[in-house]
């Protein structure tokens, strides 16, 4: 095995929970949209046990099916999962934690190419406006 290579997991303190915690997510946090997903993110200054929490929401709206919906956010969490390595975490100073939520918005299902496609393009534009703002 080598011996460089970080296991890429997503473990359950990695997801955001909490009514305060989203509340201050979607109403403090920035938010842009990689089709077909919808992303808000905050910067926080509190740090817990992982420097990157993230959550999935896939609107009953959109998805009618439970099953979609769950296959739906499945794929995001594992699109996550195998590239949050973009995001550099060795440059969040110690006393910040970055949270981020994906949402979706298309009516039908998508395919995992489609979803790894938004979500590398959400989380290099997340690491774009990150380096912009360590320059204040």
């Amino acid at each position: 095995m080598m011996e460089g290579l970080k296991k890429r997991t997503l473990r359950k303190g990695q997801r955001i929970s909490g009514i305060k915690r989203i509340e201050h997510l979607f109403g403090h946090g920035k938010s842009f949209i990689s089709y077909p997903l919808r992303v808000v993110y905050v910067i926080r200054s509190s740090r817990d046990d992982y420097p990157i929490s993230v959550m999935v929401s896939v609107p009953k709206k959109k998805l009618k099916s439970a099953v979609a919906r769950n296959r739906m956010k499945r794929l995001v969490r594992e699109a996550f999962r195998q590239n949050s390595h973009l995001l550099d975490i060795d440059a969040f100073p110690h006393e910040q934690s970055l949270d981020i939520a994906f949402v979706y918005l298309k009516d039908e299902l998508c395919d995992y190419a489609t979803i790894q496609k938004a979500v590398l393009k959400a989380l290099s534009e997340i690491a774009r406006q990150m380096k912009g703002n360590k320059k204040c």
